[in-house]
């Protein structure tokens, strides 16, 4: 990766797959772009990039990289894979840039105390990732056929989605009259089965119909 392939990816602004960091503050809540890239579709993090894209640089890169390869090794489980570019703009600055893959190993997460939290990648923002979001990762890493019955509870949320083309676990939790856990395994089984879509979002997941094209 040159310069000027760096100033290309800050020209594209933060997105999906891009986000800039100025410098490698708070190491522990940075990882969690990179874990929502390996969830997701893969990224690229710049260190050294301004909030609009200016690729100003920082002073002592080399200790900005120590830090943030300190919280990879520390904080994120199970291992994550990276290439990382240190390229230098002048004497005093640089600027890094960690690419990460989509990982066969999701999903990653971020291990705090005795909690775990993965996080996935929602326009330009990471989040964290539903049960649901989590259990969908973990379960399609190795697709394979899903038999279900279809029974009164899919009838009604077939119904629902035909009039509304989306719900989420509330909804449908509420609709089937089914405790919350049941409805998240039907609605986590239907998406396994390729019968349904999972729309993350900051609040609330949202699922639809995959041929519904919303």
């Amino acid at each position: 990766m040159t310069l000027q392939d760096v100033k290309v990816l800050a020209a594209k602004g933060e997105g999906l797959r891009i986000e800039f960091k100025k410098k490698a503050t708070f190491p522990e809540k940075i990882v969690r772009e990179l874990i929502a890239f390996a969830n997701t579709s893969g990224g690229d993090l710049l260190i050294g990039v301004d909030d609009d894209g200016t690729v100003s640089g920082q002073r002592y890169i080399e200790e900005e990289i120590f830090v943030m390869e300190k919280a990879i090794n520390e904080l994120i489980f199970p291992r994550l894979e990276y290439q990382l570019y240190s390229l230098k703009l002048n004497e005093k600055k640089g600027v890094a840039v960690f690419k990460v893959p989509v990982s066969m190993e999701r999903p990653h997460y971020l291990k705090e105390k005795d909690r775990k939290r993965a996080y996935i990648r929602v326009a330009d923002r990471s989040v964290q990732a539903s049960k649901e979001v989590w259990e969908i990762l973990r379960r399609g890493k190795t697709p394979r056929d899903m038999v279900f019955t279809y029974g009164r509870k899919e009838e009604l949320l077939m119904k629902a989605l035909g009039e509304s083309d989306k719900i989420t676990l509330n909804e449908f939790s509420k609709l089937a009259n089914l405790p919350r856990f049941l409805a998240s395994k039907t609605l986590v089984r239907l998406v396994l089965a390729n019968v349904l879509l999972i729309h993350p979002q900051e609040s609330e997941d949202l699922f639809t119909l995959k041929d519904s094209g919303v």
